[in-house]
């Protein structure tokens, strides 16, 4: 029954593959060790990623077969009331939920989340969900490349296009919302341009189109693109040709390489990753090693994970809603199967995110969700949280379609065990870290065991109170902290 103590990650490597990850749990502690350590394993998510398997993952793709529909058979399905794309878009964000479950490539994973929250088009919204899916599996593939490859796909994407009106946007009439989130929020930062600035971006991406009405195809209408010269923040260009695609990638490389950017990237990174305040020098180390290597995001990562700012935090960041979901199925090792009705689990998961504040990608404005805790640290949010965490803990709901382990799982079948090891147990197997005093208290309190009352399979606590001992492991800092 009793675990091999010497399996735990140390803390240090537990930090590293938890803030880059979703929950540390039996299969990433192996791959952890296969590699030889956590920064070798990390170094090995950044690099080749290909090298973990991840078939699991991969193959729920295939239970909301909506995500891979042409945008025009999408469309034609709302218009004839077949499927709503709020529905379409409510299978996205079950599909990213169940993937990050089940994924061994967390880095990939965790930094496509990260690069769709800040480059945010959201899920909600009567014309974009055609695009949507294809829109994150665009940012997939260029997660752990160059931000200026990155920025180019996205901000020419069509459904940043149609989300932020430059699908329509012509020289007669420039739409200035891509230009103007594109400087603020994409790449140089609030404060950082002018509104002449917001103007010329604005005309520079005049000709980018989607046709909303039939096809739902891409395009570029060479004569609604504005010609002249055009000034953007040290930018100028004579901007004299019809087509202006050309003048589009010189932009978006210019803004990439800006100094403000690299600050503005960097500065996000470090939010999510080490800390909400980071330090000015982190950022500005940061921010270098990201223009010396041509925006290319690993080399950055790696700085990162290496700096004495990192290696401090632990714990010091707060799951987010989404998070919370998949790290307690993680934890709890729960199995999700194929969803066959509405309140399936694999579907009901969404509905558990939402009901903690935001499910996947469905922060309205477009900023995009934040990275800082302060928006997830409240009373509801715990509260939430709480019972989530009770439902789960005794497999009351979600049901259907999940595979709960037993209490017996934990409380071997003969030899009776201390409660306070009991707790021990619970806690290296949920939480991949020794029970400290604190919890082992908490536990006492959740239970009413005392710390060296003896457990067995007649104990009440394993007829019918384990729910309160897993949950009160779930509730701890120790679990909501990352």
């Amino acid at each position: 029954m009793a675990k091999d103590r010497s399996a735990l990650l140390s803390p240090s490597q537990r930090h590293l593959v938890t803030r880059f990850g979703y929950g540390v749990d039996a299969t990433l502690a192996r791959d952890v060790r296969r590699a030889g350590g956590a920064s070798a394993w990390f170094e090995a998510q950044l690099t080749r990623p290909r090298s973990f398997p991840d078939a699991p993952a991969e193959a729920v793709r295939r239970w909301w077969p909506d995500l891979d529909r042409k945008p025009s058979d999408l469309w034609q399905r709302q218009v004839q009331e077949v499927r709503g794309g709020w529905q379409v878009m409510e299978d996205y964000g079950r599909w990213l939920l169940v993937r990050r479950i089940r994924t061994r490539r967390p880095v990939l994973e965790k930094m496509t989340e990260f690069w769709e929250a800040m480059l945010h088009v959201p899920v909600s919204g009567d014309a974009h969900f055609t695009w949507r899916a294809d829109y994150g599996d665009t940012i997939r593939r260029h997660a752990l490349g160059r931000f200026d490859q990155l920025l180019l796909e996205t901000a020419t994407h069509p459904a940043m296009l149609i989300f932020l009106s430059a699908a329509t946007s012509t020289k007669r009439a420039p739409n200035e919302n891509l230009g103007r989130e594109l400087l603020e929020l994409h790449t140089l930062g609030a404060g950082n341009y002018s509104e002449d600035d917001v103007k010329a971006s604005a005309r520079i991406l005049t000709g980018w189109h989607v046709d909303l009405w039939k096809t739902w195809a891409r395009s570029y209408v060479e004569e609604d693109h504005w010609t002249g010269k055009v000034e953007v923040r040290g930018f100028t260009h004579t901007n004299r040709k019809a087509d202006g695609r050309a003048v589009t990638r010189e932009y978006l490389r210019y803004l990439t390489h800006h100094p403000d950017t690299a600050h503005h990237v960097c500065e996000r990174l470090a939010t999510k990753f080490v800390r909400d305040d980071p330090p000015r020098a982190l950022v500005k180390r940061l921010a270098k090693v990201y223009l010396a290597n041509d925006t290319a995001i690993v080399p950055v990562l790696r700085a990162l994970v290496d700096s004495k700012e990192f290696r401090a935090s632990a714990g010091k960041k707060l799951r987010d809603p989404s998070e919370d979901v998949v790290a307690t199925y993680r934890a709890l090792g729960v199995g999700v199967g194929r969803p066959t009705r509405n309140d399936s689990g694999a579907n009901a998961m969404l509905w558990q995110a939402s009901g903690l504040g935001l499910s996947p990608h469905a922060w309205p404005r477009p900023d995009g969700s934040p990275v800082t805790d302060d928006v997830w640290a409240s009373p509801a949010r715990a509260l939430g949280s709480m019972s989530m965490h009770w439902s789960m803990a005794g497999g009351w709901w979600p049901s259907h379609g999940l595979r709960y382990r037993e209490p017996k799982a934990w409380v071997p079948a003969k030899k009776p065990i201390r409660f306070k090891d009991l707790v021990d147990e619970v806690s290296r197997d949920l939480l991949h870290r020794p029970a400290s005093k604190r919890l082992v208290e908490t536990a006492c309190l959740a239970t009413g065991c005392k710390a060296r009352e003896k457990i067995d399979r007649e104990h009440g606590l394993y007829q019918w109170g384990f729910p309160r001992l897993l949950a009160a492991v779930l509730d701890s800092p120790d679990h909501l902290a990352c």
